[in-house]
């Protein structure tokens, strides 16, 4: 199905855009919205919304009320959504995020990975590039909060991992700001 403007669609990718983007008010009324026009839709109440609103909690910097919206994993997780080809594991990638910036290396890690192991579900999304760079930086960060055998075999998958999405990110511009930090990440781990 296509998406159109005024869709359910096409205003939930919104709502989860202006959150990822930082403008907080738009992102806030969407999902209110989305919330009161569909509290029956499982794919709704269980991941869109949770997953806006812990990017909106994020944005805000609030880790731990962005921890807290995440749901369980859910059996429909890894399934097409109604309005659409795919989900792009949108959720998967924000919760990953929100592992991050709260410092639970494995668990961001873990979502990262969810992405990448599933790239039938993904497709073409930009988080499935982006998930190699998430799974990096978990494991950078897990190498900074280990010790010893640990810290060095993260410092060997993040390397890894930096390396993966450098490769696929070969032929773009180089003049990407995420590109040029995460090279600056990379030179670091050597």
């Amino acid at each position: 199905m296509k998406l159109s403007p005024g869709s359910q669609g096409a205003e939930t990718e919104a709502a989860l855009a202006f959150a990822m983007a930082g403008d907080t008010a738009r992102a806030e009324s969407l999902a209110e919205d989305l919330g009161t026009r569909f509290p029956r839709d499982t794919q709704m109440q269980s991941l869109w919304l949770p997953a806006i609103r812990s990017q909106l909690a994020l944005d805000k910097g609030n880790t731990a009320s962005a921890v807290t919206t995440r749901q369980p994993a859910s059996p429909i997780e890894l399934g097409n959504v109604q309005f659409g080809t795919t989900t792009g594991l949108y959720h998967a990638y924000v919760w990953g995020q929100v592992y991050l910036a709260s410092g639970q290396a494995s668990a961001a890690a873990a979502e990262f990975q969810k992405i990448i192991d599933h790239s039938g579900v993904v497709w073409n999304c930009w988080t499935g590039a982006l998930a190699h760079l998430g799974v990096a930086r978990a494991n950078a960060l897990q190498s900074r909060t280990s010790q010893g055998a640990d810290a060095e075999a993260a410092r060997r998958r993040a390397r890894a991992a930096y390396k993966d999405f450098l490769t696929l990110w070969k032929d773009a511009d180089s003049n990407i700001p995420i590109l040029k930090q995460a090279k600056s990440e990379y030179a670091k781990l050597q």
